[in-house]
């Protein structure tokens, strides 16, 4: 069974393409094409199910046309439309250029150097021009950490740790 903590949304499937099977997904991260994944996960009535690639190519740099295995209708595809994609972590540890979207750190714990321990990463921000981590802290209150490289000093993967050293001032 597929639990929620070890996959991350990349993208939304937004309709059918032709009558073959193949849907349109609208990705936010591509680790699909730098790893050797053989599925995508979708939420299925609550129930995190892979669907296994049968092929897929690229529309445009932000859409792909995947097709399924026995997803072989238009009618069959439809039961897609809307339907969130997501990624198993262990395999976008794996991406070949060991790039990562700012969505796969959804559930880590985050750390400051001079702070400690913050709270839980629960959300990422990209409705503005500066992606922004949703940090929940331990007291329930929220913290907003703009998402830059230069802020991470460190990761853990196996323990989802993010380690940052945030400029002084920022958590006030």
């Amino acid at each position: 069974m597929i639990r929620p903590e070890e996959v991350y949304c990349i993208g939304k499937f937004t309709r059918t393409h032709g009558v073959q099977g193949e849907m349109a997904l609208a990705f936010t991260d591509d680790v699909f094409d730098r790893t050797d994944c053989p599925y995508l996960v979708c939420n299925m009535d609550g129930i995190l199910v892979p669907f296994f690639i049968e092929e897929y190519r690229f529309k445009s740099d932000s859409v792909a046309l995947i097709k399924f295995e026995r997803i072989d209708t238009s009618e069959a595809a439809s039961i897609f439309t809307n339907k969130e994609v997501y990624f198993p972590k262990d395999y976008a540890e794996q991406a070949e250029d060991g790039e990562y979207s700012w969505q796969y750190f959804v559930g880590f714990d985050t750390e400051d150097a001079t702070h400690g321990h913050l709270g839980e990463l629960v959300a990422v921000d990209e409705s503005t021009i500066n992606t922004l981590f949703v940090v929940e802290r331990p007291n329930g209150e929220e913290l907003l950490i703009p998402a830059q490289e230069e802020f991470i000093e460190g990761l853990d993967h196996d323990k989802r740790i993010i380690k940052f050293n945030l400029p002084d001032g920022l958590l006030e």
